[in-house]
């Protein structure tokens, strides 16, 4: 993550355009939203360990070679980083849905939102050290040599991951079907009402987030007239927030109805979103811009964990890769088609109109949310179905 985002650094200090940020961020969602239906039926059959272990050897090579471009040709093609973040977001494509399917075969159901909550915490923890020291790192290291931190850091994760025991699912004899998988998790996930429109205003959320997500950056640098110190530190204070909130579940998970804190989420998201659009572009408004940021951070954790560790309850491990791929591109596929307007709007409206768009439609998700019973009543009813099993 130092790397990602002393990469992001590199594009806004060379760029300054909203539209170049647009592209990068696009390039690292887009394989999730397209593959990860197809990567779901995979993750059900193959090796969880090796899942987690290739994709950090193709960050670690993809890092060597735009490091060594760098040291040759003095420069780094905006073509070549651009390839390099696709790369990684298909190998991180495949690791994803491995993590989350993993986790409900080592851990009982009673402990899955703590676990994900503890899971978010170290998250959190990363990507408050990360922009900070990202940074702090791009300021006094060349960028050649700052990108090589990802091959010590695959070495050491690769190390550490040769000795844990990961359970696999137990051997699958049908052929593999791909398309005939990923439409079995469609059908799953629409089947089950409740879950799939949650499923969707998730979705919307993320067209509507994403752009403003994505210019964080710019909004520091550009309209506050801050510096890469100053957004390196809002990008940690946002993460600060998500460990606070990641804390809160991890220790206080055990709710009895897990959809009350999705639904505040979003007005806790939504809310301080859109004020952070309205404030004046100098640095009182940037002070105030970094308060609205602890909100947000500790209010985005809920909805993602905690709408983890009820679809790891809604569904048995051997069919949850399947489920979380169809999930997991639902999500991620809004993402892209919000940015390819983002740039454009940033650069013609101004980068602080995102924000205000992004925290109206955020309230409204959660407004749709909080009227829609399927939804609101969802957990209590899972709950209710899991004790009946018992």
């Amino acid at each position: 993550m130092i790397v990602q985002y002393a990469i992001i650094w590199y594009l806004t200090k060379e760029t300054g355009s909203a539209t170049i940020l647009s592209i990068a961020t696009i390039l690292g969602m887009l394989p999730m939203a397209l593959l990860s239906p197809f990567v779901g039926p995979l993750v059900d059959r193959w090796n969880k360990k090796a899942l987690l272990i290739v994709p950090d050897v193709v960050a670690a090579m993809l890092a060597i070679i735009l490091s060594v471009s760098g040291g040759v040709f003095h420069v780094f093609p905006i073509w070549l980083i651009f390839v390099s973040l696709l790369m990684r977001s298909i190998a991180q494509t495949f690791q994803m849905p491995t993590i989350q399917s993993v986790i409900p075969t080592m851990v009982p159901d009673k402990e899955l939102t703590k676990i994900n909550g503890q899971l978010g915490m170290v998250q959190s923890a990363n990507m408050i050290i990360a922009p900070a020291l990202g940074a702090f790192l791009f300021a006094i290291i060349p960028l050649q040599y700052l990108i090589l931190l990802d091959v010590l850091c695959a070495v050491l994760g690769i190390c550490i991951l040769i000795w844990v025991s990961i359970p696999n699912n137990e051997k699958i004899d049908a052929a593999l079907q791909m398309l005939h998988n990923t439409k079995l998790g469609v059908q799953q996930l629409m089947h089950n009402k409740g879950l799939w429109y949650i499923t969707i205003t998730g979705a919307v959320f993320t067209l509507l987030y994403m752009p403003a997500a994505s210019m964080y950056p710019l909004m520091t640098m550009k309209y506050f007239q801050g510096t890469v110190g100053q957004a390196g530190f809002i990008e940690a204070l946002y993460s600060g927030g998500m460990l606070v909130g990641g804390a809160i579940i991890g220790i206080w998970g055990n709710w009895s109805d897990t959809m009350k804190p999705v639904i505040i989420a979003f007005f806790l998201v939504g809310i301080p979103t859109g004020l952070s659009g309205l404030l004046p572009g100098n640095q009182t408004g940037f002070m105030w811009f970094a308060i609205l940021n602890v909100v947000e951070g500790i209010a985005t954790p809920f909805f993602n964990t905690l709408l983890m560790a009820m679809i790891q309850q809604s569904y048995p491990p051997q069919q949850l890769g399947r489920i979380l791929g169809v999930l997991n591109s639902l999500m991620s596929l809004t993402g892209p088609v919000g940015l390819i307007f983002a740039g454009p709007l940033a650069d013609a409206l101004g980068v602080e109109m995102l924000f205000v768009i992004a925290g109206i439609g955020t309230v409204i998700c959660g407004i749709f949310a909080l009227m829609i019973p399927l939804m609101r009543q969802y957990d209590i009813k899972l709950q209710a179905r899991l004790a009946k099993e018992d």
